[in-house]
C-alpha cells in the first residue's frame, strides 16, 4: 500500500513515525509544505489552496490512501479531498473527546493554530462531546516556528511556553491536548513545566489506527527507508533533513 502523508512542513513526521511503528509494511510518500509554513498564520482561503495543491502533488504519486498530518489543513480542507478522490482520505482532529473522557469535572485545554481554534470544525467538535463549558484553546504559532528551525529545548522555548500557560489557572484542568503535529516535539518540554496533575494527550495514535483500519491488514513485510520518499515544497530541504527529524523523534521517544 502506498500511502500519502502531508502537512505544512515536519510535524506530520511524528505521524509518519507512528504508521511506521504501526504498519510497517506500508510505502510512505512524505510532502512537506515547507515553502509556505505555517498555515495556521495564513487566511482560509490561501490554506485551502495549498492543501489541495499537496494533495494533487501525492495523487499524481499512485498513492492508495492520503493522510493529512496537519490539523489546520484537515479542518478547512478535508471534506473537499474527501469529494475529489475515491481512495481513503484520513484527517486529523483534537484528541477532545478522549480528554474529556479523563475526568468528568476537570476543564481540557487544547493547544492548536489560531487557525484550527476558529473554525467551525473545531467548534462543532468540542460542542457534539459535550466541551463547551470545559474546553479552552490556547493558539501556540510560536512552536511552530521552532520546531521548522530544530530549535526544540533551551530558554527560550521554556519562556515561550510558560509565558503562554501563565494566563490559565492550571488547577482546574486535568489535560492538556497537542492539537498540532508540530507540538509533539514539544511533549517532554511542556511535561516539565506544567503540573503533575495534568496529562498530555495527542491524536496520532487514533489518526493512524483510523488509516489501518480504512486500508485492512495486508502481508506483514517490513518497510526500509527505500519505501519512504520525501519531497518538499522548499529546495533547500532534503531527505537528510527529514531523516534528522525522523531521528531526534525516535531518540527521545516522543513518538
Amino acid at each position: 500500500m502506498r500511502i500519502g502523508i502531508f502537512d505544512s512542513g515536519i510535524g506530520g513526521l511524528t505521524v509518519l513515525a507512528e504508521a511506521i511503528k504501526k504498519y510497517p509494511q506500508g510505502e510512505f510518500i512524505y510532502f512537506a509544505d515547507t515553502g509556505n509554513v505555517p498555515y495556521g498564520a495564513k487566511s482560509k482561503e490561501e490554506v485551502k489552496e495549498l492543501v489541495l495543491k499537496a494533495a494533487d502533488f501525492l495523487d499524481k504519486k499512485h498513492i492508495n490512501a492520503l493522510l493529512v498530518a496537519c490539523n489546520t489543513a484537515t479542518s478547512i480542507g478535508i471534506e473537499e479531498l474527501r469529494r475529489k478522490y475515491d481512495y481513503p482520505v484520513i484527517g486529523m482532529e483534537p484528541a477532545v473527546k478522549t480528554a474529556l473522557k479523563k475526568d468528568d469535572n476537570k476543564k481540557v485545554l487544547v493547544m492548536a493554530t489560531a487557525l484550527t481554534l476558529k473554525e467551525d470544525k473545531f467548534r462543532k467538535l468540542v460542542h457534539i462531546t459535550g466541551g463547551d463549558s470545559r474546553v479552552e484553546g490556547l493558539p501556540m504559532p510560536g512552536l511552530v516556528l521552532f520546531a521548522e528551525k530544530k530549535n526544540f529545548q533551551g530558554q527560550e522555548v521554556e519562556e515561550y511556553i510558560r509565558n503562554s500557560l501563565s494566563v490559565f489557572d492550571l488547577k482546574e484542568f486535568s489535560t492538556l491536548v497537542l492539537g498540532c503535529t508540530h507540538f509533539i516535539y514539544f511533549k517532554d518540554l511542556i511535561k516539565r513545566v506544567l503540573p503533575d496533575n495534568i496529562d498530555i494527550i495527542d491524536g496520532n495514535e487514533g489518526t493512524v489506527k483510523n488509516l489501518i483500519s480504512k486500508l485492512g491488514e495486508d502481508e506483514k513485510e517490513k518497510s526500509d527507508k527505500d519505501k519512504i520518499e520525501y519531497y518538499s515544497s522548499s529546495k533547500d530541504f532534503l531527505k537528510g533533513d527529514f531523516e534528522e527529524y525522523l531521528s531526534y523523534l525516535q531518540k527521545e521517544g516522543s513518538v
